[in-house]
């Protein structure tokens, strides 16, 4: 049975037609792949939830890749309502906000599917009191919606994809992609930007592989300026790299990204590395450091979402750096409960030697190797914590007292319940 098709976004990989995405009258999405991209020998899948073949693949198939490059909970309900269109029709939001997504992938009107426009202009640094206005923009229009501007980010906090001039912040211009991306702190969890920018650097320092970031404030705001590792710039032009996340490549929508509401587990996550990355043994191991970093560091909402694989600029697939990286239980109203459990634990205070056990057994590897790796990397955690390295950009250190303390501590303990 044919179904009326309403409208259609061409999926852009660079500057290439990949394929189509389509809106029939039910509301329900159906994409394709080009019929030139499949000729092409060099092309990839979106996903490996979408592999390349001439069928098209329905809604249900197609659904999750394209919903996990949204906003999420209040902020995508914020950014549909300044549109006004509806929060559960995540065609129209990409229509409307897919000029610049996480991966390579941008979303145009299909009839312009080969129209570029000119991305030559230099967009104008903002200064501080534009910066802090925008971030009161961003509160009431996620991604600016509504404003004229194509961005779209995952997740449920506030944060804008921009650009750098001289080291300072400005809007991208139309077609342009965005090379950082800003945090401003919310109120509810203060301290958040500083908190952030310590995990990360300290996860850096340690020797993974982790997204660089940077603490700044405007007009006393604080906020976390972070370098998108999906982007590379090379004689002054920046190319976007394609990524997708753990729940897109997995099939799961936003919705279950959490192991509790039936989504990815930590056993899903080290087989799906371990069928689609390039060296499956070396990044299997970098999940094993990034898992027990997390459980260290405290961060509680580590799921599916937060962990992605990303194609590099010579096709090697790997894990992606670490990002979103937040020491969680530092805000007792926050659950301490991990988002996917440690060998069948919840809390580090539930864990003994045989949730290690099963954490390794749920990886495929020997405990052994889990038993001498967590030990190493708590050492190296607690050294680098007393080293008291510089978190970029935060000048005062007392912002990160204590938690650099319950990191501490966290490590120390972890380093006990293996030995």
């Amino acid at each position: 049975m044919n179904i009326q098709i309403l409208d259609r976004l061409a999926v852009m990989w660079g500057k290439r037609l990949a394929g189509e995405l389509a809106l029939d009258r039910n509301g329900a999405m159906r994409f394709a792949y080009a019929q030139s991209w499949l000729r092409d020998p060099q092309a990839l899948p979106l996903s490996c939830s979408l592999p390349l073949r001439a069928e098209r693949f329905d809604n249900r198939a197609c659904k999750p890749f394209f919903e996990n490059l949204l906003p999420e909970e209040w902020q995508r309900e914020a950014a549909a309502r300044a549109l006004g269109i509806s929060s559960g029709n995540p065609f129209r939001l990409l229509k409307a906000l897919g000029g610049d997504t996480a991966g390579a992938l941008t979303f145009r009107p299909a009839d312009q599917a080969l129209s570029f426009g000119s991305t030559a202009n230099t967009p104008d640094p903002l200064d501080n009191a534009e910066l802090a206005a925008l971030f009161d923009r961003i509160a009431q229009r996620p991604m600016l919606a509504g404003e004229g501007t194509r961005y779209s980010l995952a997740g449920a906090q506030s944060k804008l994809p921009v650009v750098l001039i001289d080291n300072r912040i400005a809007l991208a211009s139309p077609g342009q992609a965005t090379t950082h991306i800003i945090k401003p702190e919310p109120e509810r969890f203060p301290r958040l930007a500083a908190n952030e920018a310590f995990c990360l650097t300290l996860a850096r320092s340690i020797g993974l592989s982790a997204a660089e970031a940077e603490w700044r404030s405007a007009r006393g705001r604080a906020f976390l300026l972070v370098s998108r590792y999906d982007r590379i710039t090379e004689s002054g032009t920046t190319r976007r790299l394609h990524q997708e996340d753990f729940a897109q490549t997995l099939g799961v929508l936003p919705s279950k990204k959490y192991a509790s509401d039936g989504g990815p587990v930590f056993r899903d996550c080290v087989d799906l590395v371990r069928r689609t990355a390039t060296d499956p043994e070396a990044e299997i191991l970098k999940l094993i450091d990034a898992a027990l970093f997390n459980l260290v560091i405290g961060n509680a909402d580590a799921h599916a979402k937060n962990f992605s694989l990303l194609r590099k600029a010579n096709g090697e697939v790997v894990l992606a750096p670490l990002y979103d990286l937040v020491s969680t239980v530092v805000w007792p109203e926050l659950s301490n409960r991990f988002a996917m459990k440690y060998g069948g634990s919840r809390t580090l205070e539930a864990m003994s030697t045989g949730s290690f056990e099963r954490f390794a057994a749920d990886a495929g590897v020997d405990f052994k190797l889990v038993r001498e790796r967590g030990p190493l990397l708590c050492e190296r955690i607690m050294s680098g914590v007393e080293a008291g390295w510089e978190t970029p950009g935060l000048t005062d250190r007392s912002a990160v007292t204590a938690l650099a303390a319950l990191i501490h501590d966290r490590a120390g303990r972890v380093s006990l319940k293996l030995a």
